[in-house]
């Protein structure tokens, strides 16, 4: 009953917020769009909190530098980007063009300052996400990427792509991991949600200065360390190791960025 409540608040708000940052898109400046977006990301997690039972807790603001920086997240969940954009000023995002697609959603984005590049990856898609980003960077704006750039099950983990450590060396900003478990509560997009008390955690930014392998080794460990922790803690089982997995089958159109 939880889950269907919240899944048809879920879509409401989407629909009315969806409309409202489109109109907000045609207004002079970022602004108008910006509030529209962080007012939707806090009534959805009013909602998950109120309608589907789960509690987020926010850990470790203290470890925020700053200025810009880029923010390289664990994604278990739809409702990560939701935690993400109610909780941290000026902040953009890395995406694939594939979003772009979507009716509105092209010109949301363009005002808004997201980094798009094109999802098919490669090189060409490393440039451009280096020259889109350098004006977010400019503004001193703060950078959420998903480095493994799909949604993981809880105990299961993508390859981690090299996007965040280039945009770390072009720009000379921090990065800050973050783990979670959120997605012990809600899983992916599954419309089922399990009521609890779920973490998001932002952990010490990494070093700087660090060579491309020995950066994103330390990136990973660091993030499926603390991720596994958190969901050990979630389910009360012992701490377990993420497995590898292949990404998921898509078609061209949907296919993720940032591959190294």
């Amino acid at each position: 009953m939880r889950s269907a409540l919240f899944n048809a608040y879920y879509w409401v708000l989407s629909i009315f917020y969806g409309l409202s940052a489109a109109l907000s898109a045609l207004l002079p400046g970022r602004r108008p769009v910006t509030f529209a977006l962080r007012l939707y990301s806090k009534r959805m997690l009013w909602a998950l909190r109120v309608l589907a039972g789960i509690q987020v807790e926010l850990k470790g603001q203290e470890n925020l530098p700053k200025g810009a920086f880029i923010i390289a997240a664990k994604h278990h969940s739809w409702g990560d980007g939701f935690v993400m954009f109610a909780n941290v000023d000026n902040l953009s995002f890395v995406t694939g063009d594939h979003l772009e697609k979507f009716p509105l959603l092209g010109n949301i984005l363009k005002k808004f300052g997201a980094i798009v590049v094109d999802s098919c990856g490669g090189p060409e898609a490393r440039a451009a996400l280096s020259k889109s980003a350098a004006q977010v960077a400019a503004e001193g704006r703060r950078i959420l990427i998903y480095p493994e750039g799909h949604l993981a099950a809880p105990g299961e983990r993508f390859r981690y792509r090299t996007g965040v450590y280039h945009m770390s060396q072009d720009f000379g900003l921090p990065v800050v991991p973050v783990a979670t478990n959120l997605g012990c509560f809600w899983k992916q997009q599954e419309a089922k949600k399990t009521p609890g008390r779920a973490t998001v955690e932002f952990l010490p930014a990494l070093p700087q200065g660090l060579q491309k392998a020995e950066f994103m080794k330390l990136l990973e460990n660091t993030v499926e360390t603390r991720t596994n922790e958190l969901i050990a803690e979630a389910t009360g089982q012992p701490v377990k190791a993420s497995v590898l997995v292949d990404p998921p089958r898509k078609k061209p159109a949907e296919a993720e960025p940032l591959s190294a």
